[in-house]
């Protein structure tokens, strides 16, 4: 019989939420917390990471059965299961009473995340049911209506902190809301700088508002985040579209900038991109769809695909762009692969000497095309701990890869100085940091701070070479939307 599970963070919650929250026994029924759990996640537009239901198995601390969670085949309860499987069904446009073993994935999925939204927002102290009447019941003022409401609140938390300004115009994105402010005088500036921190709590909000500089010293922007219950998922089934028709030369897109506008850069030019982020940070479906870009921009271009937890990238096995025709998971296959790729930046390097030009844009305008090569490596931690002489064929690739038309993108949940080492680092110029826990972690990736502050689920800081740091939130990609390109 199938099986959710509770992980064991999870579990600590949960008896918390039981006593404190519900005021009933550690006793009662984990499948009452789950139901909640679920009720919360299904609120959210956005879908669940799929990372939510990989580490569960390895370190779980209790497991509800369907017949707990949804009476299936139950004697005493009654059996909701197809209720469930519809709700689920609606929320992810796909049959899933058609495919069990998936509706078991996302049912874990968004009980995880549900969870973790009730984790992150519930205060222990507070009344738990009045949380849940607001949280589930409660309906807010939406469209013209909370934009006015929400102008309103931000003009009284700006005269809390003594600011004078007017609000000049208000742009909604997918996430954030953007209020271009005109200040009453040049001091108002220092003041705002100075308590910007103190504007959430005015505004009843528990995360950051960002400052941006937009023309003059007294005209700036102030993005304000919405609850998620108000975010606007960003459809990876529109990279495609977006991408049509770039003259970049590996046109990606990882997501929209924070108007909703698409974020694409030319990962030829980047040259080498290092992403990371916490687990639930979006890093993942980051690096998603920087393939969903490769795989659907029209260009040439294959693809080392390197995966040492053997999970990410299995739904790639049978693309025809694979370089080496695998996705390689084993810690020595990935070491000969890369020393692989060494000898093929040689081999390509003499083939350009020979052809008197200097990169491989010259020489595929003298008639010689060999494709570009994108190596991704999913988790990099993984791979230099198990097998640290790894370290050697990147840098060499880092320093002289890019000539030949060879990228990299690496991705790891834990950035760090023996994970980003100093010498890889300085030769791979553009970052995309994602949620982290430390400022120090994001100082280890964008050499500053601020990745810390990030919301979660794809929001994103993108640093590319020469450039300022841009905030982007990033897109949604299913399997389906990788399966059409492959």
């Amino acid at each position: 019989m199938a099986k959710i599970f509770i992980p064991s963070w999870d579990e600590q919650f949960t008896q918390v939420l039981r006593e404190k929250g519900l005021g009933i026994s550690r006793k009662a029924p984990h499948w009452l917390v789950a139901r909640l759990a679920l009720a919360r996640s299904l609120q959210m537009p956005q879908f669940p990471d799929e990372d939510l239901c990989r580490p569960v198995t390895r370190e779980r601390a209790f497991e509800i059965h369907m017949e707990q969670l949804t009476g299936e085949n139950s004697a005493s309860m009654e059996d909701f299961t197809d209720d469930f499987c519809l709700l689920l069904s609606l929320y992810h446009g796909v049959d899933l009473f058609a495919d069990r073993p998936r509706f078991i994935e996302l049912l874990q999925r968004h009980i995880q995340r549900g969870m973790a939204e009730i984790r992150a927002s519930w205060r222990e102290g507070n009344d738990f049911h009045d949380y849940l009447y607001q949280e589930l019941f409660f309906e807010r003022p939406t469209g013209a209506q909370a934009t006015v409401d929400a102008g309103d609140r931000l003009k009284r938390a700006l005269g809390e902190i003594g600011v004078g300004a007017e609000i000049e115009k208000i742009a909604a994105g997918p996430r954030l809301t953007r209020y271009t402010l005109r200040l009453s005088g040049a001091s108002d500036l220092d003041r705002l700088h100075r308590d910007l921190d103190k504007i959430p709590f005015e505004l009843g909000i528990n995360r950051p508002v960002s400052l941006v500089r937009v023309a003059d010293e007294r005209r700036v922007a102030l993005d304000v985040p919405r609850p998620e219950s108000e975010w606007s998922p960003v459809d990876g089934g529109r990279i495609p579209e977006w991408l049509r028709d770039r003259p970049e030369t590996l046109p990606v897109c990882p997501g929209t900038d924070v108007l909703g506008e698409p974020v694409i850069f030319d990962l030829a030019e980047a040259p080498h991109l290092f992403v990371a982020g916490t687990t639930g940070s979006g890093k993942s479906v980051c690096v998603h769809a920087l393939l969903l870009s490769l795989l659907s921009s029209g260009r040439d271009v294959r693809l080392a695909l390197i995966d040492p937890k053997e999970v990410e990238f299995a739904a790639y096995a049978g693309c025809k762009r694979l370089w080496g025709d695998r996705v390689v998971t084993e810690a020595a296959d990935a070491a000969e692969m890369l020393d692989g790729l060494v000898a093929e930046m040689d081999r390509r390097q003499k083939q350009l000497a020979t052809l008197g030009v200097a990169n491989l844009a010259e020489a595929q305008a003298k008639g010689a095309a060999p494709p570009r090569v994108v190596v991704v490596i999913d988790e990099l931690a993984d791979l230099l701990m198990q097998w640290p002489d790894s370290e050697t064929a990147l840098i060499r690739l880092a320093q002289k890869a890019r000539a030949v038309g060879i990228h990299l993108v690496l991705a790891t949940q834990r950035p760090g100085s023996d994970t980003f080492p100093g010498l890889l680092r300085s030769n791979v110029p553009s970052r995309i940091a994602l949620t982290v826990r430390s400022s120090q972690e994001s100082r280890i990736i964008l050499d500053e701070t601020g990745a810390e502050k990030l919301l979660m689920r794809g929001d994103m800081l993108i640093r590319l070479s020469g450039r300022p740091t841009l905030r982007a939130h990033g897109a949604r990609v299913e399997q389906g939307n990788i399966k059409a390109w492959l």
